[in-house]
């Protein structure tokens, strides 16, 4: 399993992560989806390095040009709603992927602890392709992992998952490495941050994603 976390190089990634880090940029909505979705975008062509290729001969108005394309099929995974603006940033490049949709949440008990619960699954085969398994914040891994567990259990197993997230915790990437396919999973973040509060929202993190993309829930 290889994790690559990409604010270790110094390119124009960081100032989107900055801004959505901002608690004086968040305040705009519509930056903030943007900014997911431009994070989305640069995580997608460091993605697209790993997969396969193919030639394709594509005529032009003066002749014929080799080009080598993507040979992989691939699906789009995420997670309502917090995942769209960052999901959207990965079909702008990946436009004729495949897509699945899981709403999961967080169930909270007396104690102040949490279970997870996955509600809907939209998605059609996964066997043999390529998921990319898409979600802003990898917080403790639960979700992820049993998102991931879901996913197959409905549409079949990939051939190798590329987990994608904004902003991970130290505890969220060691679930993750535990609790998903150590052979066929890669793990894409572009910070890394080091707590947990009791709540598990990362610190310094950025806040709620769903909430400052789309406005607070009750």
């Amino acid at each position: 399993m290889t994790l690559h976390i990409l604010s270790r190089q110094n390119t124009v990634l960081n100032k989107f992560i900055a801004q959505i880090r901002d608690k004086a940029v968040q305040r705009d909505s519509m930056r903030f989806r943007r900014n997911m979705e431009r994070i989305g975008e640069i995580m997608a062509y460091e993605i697209s390095k790993e997969f396969t290729y193919r030639p394709q001969i594509v005529t032009t108005p003066l002749g014929e040009a080799s080009v080598e394309t993507i040979g992989n099929e691939i699906v789009l995974a995420t997670i309502l709603r917090a995942g769209l603006p960052y999901h959207q940033g990965f079909l702008n490049y990946f436009d004729d992927a495949q897509n699945a949709f899981v709403s999961a949440y967080r169930k909270s008990t007396k104690n102040g602890k949490f279970t997870v619960k996955v509600e809907y699954i939209s998605c059609g085969s996964l066997e043999g392709k390529t998921l990319l398994l898409v979600d802003p914040m990898l917080a403790t891994g639960t979700s992820l992992a049993l998102t991931y567990n879901a996913l197959c259990e409905k549409g079949g197993t990939p051939a190798h998952t590329h987990v994608a997230s904004v902003i991970a915790s130290e505890q969220g990437v060691d679930y993750a490495m535990k609790h998903m396919p150590r052979e066929t999973t890669s793990i894409w973040v572009a910070a890394v941050d080091e707590e947990l509060t009791s709540r598990s929202y990362i610190v310094p993190g950025i806040g709620d994603a769903g909430d400052l993309a789309y406005g607070e829930k009750l």
